[in-house]
């Protein structure tokens, strides 16, 4: 008997906070946020019905402690947790915790999070299952010889990765022989450091490989589908930064059989609610699982936009107890859609991040366009929390609408007061290569270098003039701007905000 969910406290911030608590809103369920020092009045704690306040800024002095959060569902009374990404949400101790406290964990079961988060346990259980995995280590290598016994077998380039985490961290490409130690050590420490594990291994490093990953559903009834595929090759660092669906290399009877493995995928590690198996696909088309993540992604919204289903709401009813509302053959994939990140980062300085208080903004709007953000005007991107500002998304009939559609987005998206990535997203969607979907994930390698996206920052130069001049005309009309100390008159906004027209001043 379906178990009807009433209150669910968001255990996140910012803009995936902000979309689970829209979702919860349209269904008629309480909202509940936390929040740390400087999220006081964020976008996510002002949505929601109620608000607690669990720490200072640093995550794991508030985001990050579980004992605060069940603290707070106590206090609230609610009936579920909602993990978002990030954060607790891959974490089994904070699933099991949430369920030893009586309530329902918005997620996959804990066994399943912690089976697919330790990479090589996950890689076992993947062949166990009968699915092709790349050619490498099935444990974790502890020793120099037979990390270089492992090299040879399965011959250079090979990539060194992290049992545990992701990111990119704890991840190199080593070419050579005499490299392999050095780097397996460096591996090592930054794998410590960012997950308190220095477990990696080995496996063969794939040349031209194409990033797909498949959406998953999976009810407590033994019920799996996919939602179809996403392309997710554009990365920077081992970190995705544009994603679309579908993928232009995905046939349909691809689709078929990589789909069908993904739904394997969950079934042999026993999932539930929403997940995402990934592949790498080689310059031959032969697809290899790469790892499962136990969470709603990053990128959920092209499928949303491609399926026409709510995945937030899917996650609250397989929580509930319900049955999928979907059979595999009523799984429709409509139209393109792409997702840009924008993030508060200086493209020029090497994609370093940009804090500071966004002091103007106005997103793009229009036919086919959502913004999910988790910020507004005067928000503040901080040193504490990743920078991303927002994801915009489009959709077109097909993907060549979609990219014509998602360069008008980005050129009419206007923001003051922090660097964004908005430069570097216009020239993926202008560049021959990406709009002939000739690309891998070596593409902003390849591709980017200084003198494109200093054309690329040219060629805004009017829209920051134009955003300048608007929110200079918006002040004055508030009487906010302060007059010149001999002239009286206002003074210009290049001077309020110390920007110039110049390459090295770009701001958005």
């Amino acid at each position: 008997m379906p178990k009807r969910i009433k209150k669910v406290l968001v255990a996140n911030r910012a803009e995936i906070a902000v979309r689970v608590i829209r979702a919860l809103r349209e269904l008629g369920i309480t909202s509940v946020a936390v929040y740390s020092d400087v999220d006081r009045v964020a976008l996510h704690t002002r949505l929601a019905d109620e608000a607690y306040h669990i720490g200072p800024p640093p995550a794991i002095e508030s985001y990050l402690r579980i004992d605060k959060i069940l603290e707070v569902a106590r206090k609230s009374r609610v009936d579920a947790i909602h993990p978002g990404y990030g954060f607790l949400a891959e974490n089994p101790e904070f699933a099991r915790q949430v369920e030893d406290a009586g309530l329902i964990f918005i997620g996959p079961p804990a066994d399943a999070i912690e089976a697919m988060g330790s990479k090589t346990r996950a890689r076992q259980m993947m062949k166990a299952a009968g699915l092709q995995v790349i050619p490498g280590a099935m444990e974790g290598i502890t020793d120099d010889k037979t990390a270089l016994d492992m090299a040879k077998q399965i011959g250079y380039p090979v990539l060194i990765k992290a049992a545990l985490g992701g990111g990119g961290k704890g991840m190199r490409v080593v070419t050579e022989p005499k490299d392999l130690i050095h780097d397996m050590d460096a591996s090592r420490r930054e794998s410590k450091s960012a997950f308190g594990d220095e477990t990696v291994y080995l496996e063969k490093y794939l040349e031209h490989p194409r990033h797909i990953e498949f959406q998953i559903l999976a009810d407590n009834h033994g019920n799996v589908i996919h939602l179809n595929e996403r392309e997710c090759s554009i990365q920077r660092r081992h970190q995705k930064v544009i994603e679309e669906a579908p993928s232009v290399i995905v046939t349909p009877e691809i689709r078929q059989k990589m789909g069908e493995a993904a739904k394997q995928a969950a079934q042999a590690c026993g999932y539930r609610n929403a997940g995402t198996v990934e592949f790498l696909v080689d310059k031959h088309r032969n697809y290899y699982f790469l790892e499962m993540n136990t969470r709603l992604q990053v990128e959920h919204p092209v499928t949303e936009l491609t399926t026409g289903i709510d995945l937030v709401k899917e996650q609250i009813a397989i929580a509930e107890g319900r049955r999928l509302r979907f059979k595999q053959d009523e799984i429709p994939l409509r139209g393109h859609a792409i997702e840009c990140r924008i993030y508060a980062e200086d493209v020029l300085a090497g994609f370093l991040p940009s804090t500071g208080r966004i002091t103007y903004l106005n997103p793009p709007d229009g036919p086919g366009i959502r913004e999910d953000t988790g910020i507004n005007e005067g928000g503040e991107i901080t040193i504490h929390y990743d920078p991303m500002i927002s994801k915009l998304l489009v959709w077109g009939s097909d993907r060549h609408e979609a990219i014509d559609r998602m360069i008008r987005a980005l050129k009419e998206y206007h923001l003051t007061g922090v660097k964004t990535t908005i430069p570097f997203c216009l020239a993926v969607m202008e560049n021959e290569q990406f709009q002939k979907g000739e690309f891998d994930t070596r593409f902003v390698d390849q591709e980017f270098h200084g003198t494109y996206l200093e054309e690329t920052g040219r060629q805004l130069e009017p829209t920051i003039a134009v955003g300048a001049l608007l929110y200079h005309l918006r002040m004055s009309q508030h009487g906010k701007l302060t007059p010149h100390p001999e002239s009286g008159a206002p003074i210009s906004p290049w001077k309020i905000h110390g920007r110039r027209l110049n390459l090295d001043r770009l701001s958005t």
